[in-house]
């Protein structure tokens, strides 16, 4: 469990006014996200909505004969379960922990009801959705132009983003299931990137050695994403997070759910 606990560390949760924070704080709920966790299946009810502090969710189309292609991720950034803002009560995706951590949840009937005041967390909301329609578009064009040693840099990037270190605890196969491709040809890619001093891939985990030059070698899509998601969300405060988690806590104290229990109550 990391050190500071704050709904703050949740861009979203972190730019609500005090009085949202004091209606919604108090009825999260605190819940680990182990990896490989599936929040959601394609047609589940959605009865939470999830607010990543340190884990990241990938969310993925499955088809009918079990091949599945990532569509966007979502970490300290957004929420998981945007499908409530537009009137929806179940998600045609599915929603797996793709680096492990920790969340913020809240019931779905809470955000409806937020929702339902027109207020800020609407608003903030809609601005997450329009960052997730920008990730969506350009996954999809990069998918369909761009080689797999690109598509391998843009997901790495984006996936550092969302975590405080750069290390990553992935798997080759994993990463294949989440771009659509076969698990040899991100084999090759990691290989040449090993090659060039860019990443370390040893018993499961990724580390990044050389940020700059993985950005170069990215194609356009992920300086895209990261420019229209930083213009759009203001940052979470991580100072503040720090100096908040003792009050955040007593003011909000989450229960810790276990994988079992957060499985059975999803």
């Amino acid at each position: 469990m990391p050190k500071t606990r704050s709904p703050l560390q949740n861009r979203l949760l972190c730019a609500l006014p005090a009085e949202a924070r004091a209606r919604i704080f108090p009825c999260l709920e605190y819940v680990p996200l182990p990896l490989g966790h599936v929040l959601y299946e394609s047609g589940d009810a959605l009865r939470h909505v999830y607010f990543p502090t340190d884990a990241i969710v990938s969310l993925l189309y499955v088809m009918e004969n079990g091949a599945s292609a990532e569509i966007s991720v979502v970490g300290n950034e957004g929420l998981v379960g945007i499908a409530l803002l537009m009137g929806g009560d179940s998600t045609t995706s599915r929603a797996i922990v793709q680096s492990g951590g920790f969340a913020y949840r809240l019931p779905s009937q809470q955000i409806q009801d937020e929702f339902a005041r027109h207020g800020d967390m609407l608003r903030l909301a809609l601005r997450y959705t329009q960052c997730l329609i920008t990730q969506m578009a350009q996954t999809a064009a990069c998918n369909r132009h761009h080689s797999i040693d690109q598509q391998l840099c843009r997901w790495l990037l984006l996936s550092l983003d969302r975590l405080p270190d750069n290390r990553l605890a992935m798997t080759q196969e994993l990463i294949a299931n989440m771009l659509g491709v076969r698990r040899e040809g991100v084999t090759e890619a990691a290989g040449r990137l090993m090659r060039l001093n860019a990443i370390e891939y040893r018993r499961g985990h990724i580390t990044v050695l050389d940020r700059p030059l993985l950005e170069r070698l990215s194609c356009e899509c992920y300086a895209v994403v990261r420019r229209e998601t930083d213009r759009i969300l203001p940052p979470a405060s991580m100072d503040l997070a720090q100096t908040t988690a003792r009050t955040m806590a007593q003011d909000i104290a989450p229960r810790i759910r276990s994988p079992i229990a957060l499985t059975a109550s999803r």
